[in-house]
């Protein structure tokens, strides 16, 4: 949930940024997370600090490369040219990663009860899966095709890399495998 949470507060930063939002209404995610760490505004800007500051906590807690960034900054550049273009990314970025994840809750099933300490076995995993999913031709159930084809789509609008879809999916992987500490009495 931080991971993905942290994920948006980048996503709206940078939308903030570049298209010079300055309604915090527009970006709830980065409206809550600048109340929750006290996030000052930088250079009169919205965004500038929540964008550095999700940038850094994702890099630290999550080990994420600089290719990451890169990649959502160039898709949102592409993609979003007005303040009338964010809600119709953010739509299909939503959808994207549902799908993506649903995907990847079907095709994986078993695998997905490797125990955390194999977290580089489960990469593998999740790396093979993506690349079938935007390689494979034949799929046997039509659901599953048909999801593959949207997942597709989107990536192609979206302009992510396999490499940035293994990265989110991992680490959304992991994070939901956390087991539980047992409570001492």
């Amino acid at each position: 949930e931080d991971f993905v949470s942290l994920t948006r507060v980048y996503f709206q930063s940078v939308l903030a940024v570049s298209l010079g939002i300055t309604n915090i209404n527009f970006i709830p995610d980065v409206a809550n997370f600048k109340r929750l760490f006290k996030v000052v505004t930088q250079a009169g800007k919205l965004g500038l600090a929540e964008k550095s500051r999700s940038r850094k906590m994702l890099m630290q807690d999550y080990r994420l490369g600089e290719d990451f960034f890169k990649e959502i900054d160039t898709s949102i550049k592409k993609n979003c040219k007005t303040q009338n273009d964010i809600k119709s990314y953010l739509f299909m970025y939503q959808g994207f990663s549902t799908d993506l994840m649903m995907l990847m809750g079907n095709l994986m099933q078993w695998k997905f009860r490797i125990p955390s300490i194999f977290k580089n076995t489960l990469r593998g995993l999740t790396e093979k899966t993506i690349h079938d999913i935007m390689t494979k031709s034949n799929w046997k159930a039509d659901d599953i095709r048909k999801t593959v084809i949207n997942v597709r789509q989107y990536k192609e609008r979206l302009g992510f890399s396999e490499k940035w879809m293994t990265e989110y999916v991992h680490n959304i992987v992991l994070l939901a495998k956390k087991e539980p500490k047992e409570k001492k009495d």
